[in-house]
């Protein structure tokens, strides 16, 4: 197995990015496999890595068929749904309340 290039945080060469910037630029790493990492030291613990594809072997992002978003806005729809009252929130039910805010406290939307 060959030994990965190992580069110091923010001192990668050109022609290296991680998967957040290929995205940014619409592309994806497309099954290569990594080509060097990125280590940023810290103090008493191991260093952060990040893993770095090369940009010349990347492909175009695939874009999202109409069932793709079709799944996603009903996904988006069932997150603002509430349980309880079974209306559309608005907003993103929180995972910590379970329902939407006017069911989660009820006594305080009437004052």
């Amino acid at each position: 197995m060959a030994t990965l290039p190992v580069f110091r945080w923010r001192l990668a060469p050109d022609g290296y990015a991680t998967r957040r910037q290929l995205r940014a630029q619409g592309l994806r790493p497309g099954g290569q496999d990594v080509a060097a990492q990125l280590e940023r030291p810290r103090r008493h613990r191991g260093p952060l890595v990040a893993y770095l594809y090369r940009i010349e072997d990347a492909k175009p992002v695939r874009p999202m068929t109409p069932a793709k978003w079709a799944a996603l806005a009903k996904a988006n729809t069932a997150r603002r749904t509430c349980p309880e009252c079974g209306r559309d929130a608005g907003y993103v039910i929180p995972t910590s309340l379970g329902t939407c805010t006017t069911c989660a406290y009820p006594d305080e939307s009437a004052a």
